[in-house]
């Protein structure tokens, strides 16, 4: 099997807690049976998802996530082959994102689509590397 990745970025709309464990829930469920890990870390402004798996699955996930309306401005921001899960004992890990990623200024600004694949993937290794909540 070859291990790829996607890392996208969204803007939520109607954000809240509800919603939030609703997404999780459908995550978690659908990467389980398709063999994918990955990582969500959200905020009121921000969604920064990382999924990792066989390439069909992968892709088929983030077409799906594409169309979802529970976020806007679906952005692609990395997309290839990995040599190694993150996040392999993760259907979906979440996080909250942290004072040491992005400001809202920063996103507002379009920080996420000018980062390097290595800087966004250092963010998911931080988390990963963290004891989960």
């Amino acid at each position: 099997m070859s291990l790829f990745q996607v890392v996208y970025a969204s803007r939520p709309f109607g954000y809240d807690q509800g919603m939030l464990n609703g997404i999780l829930a459908d995550a978690r469920r659908c990467n389980e049976r398709d063999g994918i890990t990955g990582s969500l870390i959200c905020r009121d402004d921000l969604y920064l998802q990382l999924l990792e798996g066989p390439v069909d699955a992968v892709t088929a996930a983030f077409e799906r996530i594409a169309k979802d309306d529970r976020h806007l401005e679906v952005r692609r921001l990395l997309a290839g082959p990995a040599a190694s899960r993150i996040f392999p004992d993760w259907a979906m890990r979440h996080d909250p994102a942290r004072s040491w990623m992005w400001t809202p200024a920063q996103v507002a600004d379009g920080e996420p689509e000018r980062a390097s694949r290595a800087e966004i993937l250092s963010i998911f290794k931080r988390i990963a590397a963290e004891p989960s909540a």
